[in-house]
């Protein structure tokens, strides 16, 4: 049988479908076991059920085939050992099946004859219960893959509205940005102004000083003369 389920490895529909093939694995199993404890109509239904039981199982299987694409390529290696498993242990089944199904004198016991004898209406019946019954499964399948859908399109519009307003927020710091780049132009210019101011009043403040110090050696000359 195939390895312990391990649902860290795969998403949480592979794990469920996984699950459900175990029971019906089980359960197959254990129809097969009593098919051959069996003749005759009891025979027959019990080859029936076992088929039901079969065709549950491939179904989930080609779900499961489905859903491990959407699996992670670090953790799909270990699902497809448990995938191949699966498959190996649905191939044993079907032959088991196979040959229950063509012990044709166990089946219809001392009735047998070379043609196939059984209740016409019996068999239509049991195939429509059959139908029905595949129906309601894979519609439950189709409901449960619809509400996966359902989640990841509500996690896509969260994301966008997360990331609308992310722009937002960036759009907004950017104008905040070339703002106080301009604050900071304006400032320069101010600064560049008030330097050269400064130096202007630093050359008359040196001439001021000259002419005064020339004007004061002129006076004392004048005197000494």
């Amino acid at each position: 049988m195939s390895n312990p389920l391990d649902t860290d490895a795969g998403s949480e529909l592979f794990s469920s479908y996984e699950a459900e093939l175990k029971l019906v694995q089980a359960d197959l199993s254990q129809k097969l076991d009593q098919i051959s404890e069996q003749s005759g109509e009891a025979r027959k239904a019990a080859v029936r059920q076992a088929e039901q039981s079969l065709e549950e199982a491939n179904e989930l299987l080609d779900q499961m085939r489905i859903e491990k694409q959407n699996i992670p390529s670090s953790a799909r290696s270990k699902i497809n050992q448990r995938f191949r498993n699966f498959e190996s242990d649905l191939d044993a089944a079907k032959r088991k099946l196979k040959d229950l199904s063509s012990d044709k004198k166990a089946l219809f016991g001392n009735r047998y004859t070379d043609e196939p004898v059984g209740d016409e209406q019996l068999e239509q019946r049991q195939q429509l219960l059959s139908g029905t019954d595949r129906l309601e499964r894979s519609s439950q399948r189709l409901r449960d893959s619809q509400r996966v859908a359902n989640e990841t399109e509500e996690i896509g519009r969260n994301t966008l509205a997360d990331l609308n307003m992310q722009r937002e927020v960036i759009m907004n710091t950017r104008g905040r940005i070339l703002e106080s780049e301009g604050y900071v132009d304006r400032s320069v210019k101010t600064l560049r102004t008030m330097s050269r101011r400064m130096a202007t009043n630093r050359i008359i403040t040196v001439a001021i000083i000259t002419v005064l110090v020339l004007l004061i050696l002129g006076v004392i000359y004048s005197k000494f003369r």
